[in-house]
């Protein structure tokens, strides 16, 4: 059965994956953005839904002074004996910890911080009922390396000393691991390489979970690190194996800018199927290889189309799941009333370090996409409110209303590194009313303001300086979000769609 590739677009970074009879649960990664860890669901492994958060409230994931990509760290979900469990860390406060629940659509329990640190924690339990607990850190002499003891999931607790494991496959940073049982064999997989281009995918195994333990023949399992082409960084990978007994990866891989080695829409999930040989090592992919097209034994229904369209007119009662926040959202100043949502802005800007702006924002999950809303509502003398395409706080661009000197201006700022400037400013006549929009293709956001019921270029900002590897030590994706700052605006809709 074919299928397309990204199996969850945008920044979905780090996927991790299991099953429950013909139900599959998925989560990845959010670093320095709330609510943390979304919960993705599918029958098919390829239609996937978002339905909650693991980390939901504020004592769950505390993010005060958290830098921008600290915060949660790559999770592990698995389920055992009729409980989800969730493992991440939150390199920002605490470390490695646990959360539980019995209803996955329901809220997960407070943080069980385990005695074990590191990062990228799994879970696996033997046959027995032990769990163990996996993470990777570093040894005496400070070589990045696997460790691994036996633990109580729901306190944290650890019932054995941590123990060294794995030194990895002789790549570089072994991380997320994951532990597997299949046919009398313990299987240990492995992220190495880093997470940028020389990304791959390792796997060893033992018949004892403690070690010592052989590497594949043929590692690595999956990389695309030699082969040039629009799907890059492929690794931190997990196994699940459907109610059929077909195996299959999620991995993530990046979609960078045509013709460059530049990515800006994050790390996403990506699925591929697998092969056991008969000396029981598996194959993934096209030899390794992962494509946009592939083809592979899915359960459950027939893979629909996917579109990133999305609309919203804030005529629920609660805010849909797909908006984000910067750290944590101070809640007194998103307020959903009906047909509209209030925004209240503080002295916390976009620009501010550690700060919590007032922003709701999306994913942004394709190249090309338009990016629409409607704000109305006085605009107070040094008020900003617009639309921002938002990577963090030292990497945005933003068209905003404003108000100086008694005028309202629409402007277009933006901020690279330590450059913080309004780059074009245009008076407008404001009537309490105002629609704006960002078009963005692979090059180039452009950012429009509707003047006599057409929309008008105000400017544009190239897409290469919102991108990872322009902005120094980040790990996350660009949004697209509506934000307010020093004044209140009311949102009535937002509208993107791709183009």
């Amino acid at each position: 059965m074919k299928y397309k590739n990204p199996i969850i677009k945008g920044f979905n970074p780090d996927p991790s994956i299991c099953r429950v009879g013909e139900d599959f649960y998925l989560v990845t990664s959010t670093f320095e953005f709330f609510p943390g860890v979304p919960v993705y669901h599918s029958k098919n492994l390829v239609n996937w839904e978002l339905v909650n958060y693991c980390l939901t409230k504020d004592s769950q994931l505390p993010l005060e002074g958290a830098r921008s990509s600290d915060g949660i760290y790559a999770p592990t979900i698995r389920y055992y004996n009729g409980t989800f469990f969730m493992t991440t860390t939150n390199v920002s406060y605490g470390g490695n910890f646990i959360v539980h629940t019995n209803d996955v659509y329901g809220e997960w329990s407070e943080p069980a911080y385990a005695d074990q640190g590191g990062i990228d924690p799994s879970l696996f339990w033997d046959d027995d009922g032990t769990c163990y607990f996996v993470s990777n850190g570093l040894d005496e002499n400070g070589r990045v390396s696997i460790f691994l003891c036996t633990i109580d999931p729901f306190t944290g607790k650890k019932y054995t000393e941590t123990t060294l494991i794995s030194y990895g496959c002789g790549g570089r940073y072994p991380e997320a691991p994951h532990i597997y049982k299949k046919n009398g064999y313990y299987y240990l997989m492995l992220a190495e390489g880093g997470t940028e281009y020389g990304h791959m995918e390792t796997i060893q195994r033992s018949k004892n979970i403690w070690g010592p333990y052989e590497a594949c023949p043929h590692n690595p399992i999956l990389t695309h690190r030699d082969t040039p082409g629009p799907i890059q960084a492929t690794g931190h990978a997990d196994l699940v194996e459907d109610q059929n007994g077909n195996w299959h990866l999620v991995c993530l891989a990046i979609r960078p800018i045509k013709g460059m080695q530049l990515h800006h829409l994050g790390r996403e999930s990506f699925l591929a199927p697998v092969i056991w040989d008969e000396n029981g090592w598996p194959h993934v992919g096209n030899n390794g290889k992962i494509d946009f097209e592939m083809e592979g034994h899915l359960p459950g229904p027939v893979p629909q189309p996917v579109s990133s369209d999305f609309c919203d007119s804030f005529d629920g009662e609660k805010l849909n799941l797909k908006w984000s926040f910067v750290r944590n959202p101070r809640k007194e100043n998103y307020i959903l009333e009906n047909g509209h949502i209030v925004l209240k802005g503080g002295d916390d800007c976009l620009s501010t370090p550690f700060g919590h702006p007032t922003m709701i924002a999306l994913r942004q999950e394709e190249f090309d996409v338009e990016f629409t809303t409607e704000l109305n509502g006085e605009i107070d003398e040094g008020q900003r409110s617009g639309l921002s395409a938002f990577y963090n706080s030292d990497y945005h661009y933003d068209i905003f209303i404003t108000k100086e000197g008694g005028a309202h201006f629409v402007c277009l700022g933006k901020r690279v590194a330590d450059i913080d400037v309004v780059v074009k400013s245009c008076p407008i006549d404001y009537n309490g009313s105002a629609r704006l929009k960002i078009e963005a293709n692979d090059e180039w956001y452009k950012f429009f303001y509707e003047r006599n019921g057409e929309f008008v270029e105000l400017g544009k900002g190239a897409t290469t300086l919102l991108c990872t590897e322009t902005n120094g030590r980040s790990f996350t994706g660009t949004f697209l979000g509506v934000f307010t700052e020093n004044g209140k605006i009311n949102v009535k809709s937002v509208i993107s769609k791709e183009l």
